[in-house]
């Protein structure tokens, strides 16, 4: 069991086009941030790999280079926004290498999203030519109805993206496989309030992946200040700031946390890797 964070990065990436910052202009690697996604690898009860993508965003070709991956199995998407789900086309590789179609979950406005922008995947039949496509199969996810994959439970949770009403998904093992010293994990992006009925969904976590943009306030994104005090209310075994700006500078402001908070990087795999090794926490 692995959680990979695929990118950390806001929606503009780092470094920034046109940008001459002290983060954008870093040599620091973990200043590098491609868009945020992550990515859950396990061997399910049957012994098989499974790849689980939360959102599939522009940089996700890039993403899979990087990490090697070779197989996707279902994709979980939070919301619309370009940001997340502009990778979609990417998926098509997976699809040859497996020679099966994949599974994707989303609300239902965020399915038509992808339908809408993806017609010549979803309505194939209409394409001028029987062009390289990718092969999905769509699914429906509703808040509080959970789901399982392959050995895991998989709760749909209501966060507040600003006015527009997303998701975040609290990730259990279902008691079929080991959760690694990753399970229970809640992936909570793009997020700037969490509704009452939310909070009781987020307790005895493991792993808490939480948007934290900049130090200055924002409309639709929480402050590293305010992902700080959400952090000590769900008290999380270890909670990973992600999404962030190039207003946030990794080692400074990593250095400035306390202690159980850190923020993420392009790479870091939380768990073992695919030979047993230990995680890349350091």
């Amino acid at each position: 069991m692995r959680f990979v964070f695929l990118g950390t990065g806001t929606s503009a990436g780092i470094p920034s086009i046109g940008c001459g910052c002290d983060v954008c202009t870093s040599d620091d690697p973990r200043d590098t941030r491609l868009r945020t996604s992550g990515m859950l690898e396990w061997i399910d009860p049957r012994g098989d790999r499974r790849v689980l993508l939360i959102d599939a965003g522009p940089d996700l070709r890039q993403q899979a280079l990087r990490e090697g991956m070779d197989r996707v199995d279902a994709i979980l998407f939070t919301h619309n926004h370009v940001d997340h789900t502009w990778g979609v086309d990417e998926v098509r590789r997976f699809n040859a290498i497996m020679g099966e179609p994949i599974d994707v979950w989303a609300e239902p406005k965020v399915m038509d999203h992808l339908r809408r922008v993806y017609q010549h995947i979803f309505d194939r039949d209409r394409n001028v030519n029987d062009s390289f496509v990718a092969s999905l199969i769509p699914r429906t996810l509703a808040v509080g109805e959970v789901i399982e994959l392959w050995g895991l439970r998989i709760e749909p949770v209501r966060l507040l993206h600003g006015r527009l009403p997303i998701l975040g998904f609290r990730i259990d093992s279902a008691g079929l496989v080991d959760g690694g010293g990753v399970l229970p994990l809640a992936y909570c992006t793009d997020v700037s309030a969490i509704p009452p009925e939310t909070w009781g969904r987020l307790e005895d976590l493991e792993t808490l992946v939480l948007d934290g943009l900049r130090y200055r306030k924002h409309a639709t994104h929480f402050t590293v200040g305010q992902a700080v005090g959400v952090a000590h209310r769900i008290k999380a075994q270890q909670t990973w700031l992600v999404h962030m700006s190039h207003d946030v500078p990794h080692a400074a402001g990593d250095a400035e946390l306390p202690d159980g908070i850190s923020l993420a990087w392009d790479g870091l795999a939380l768990g073992t890797d695919r030979d047993g090794g230990t995680d890349t926490r350091a």
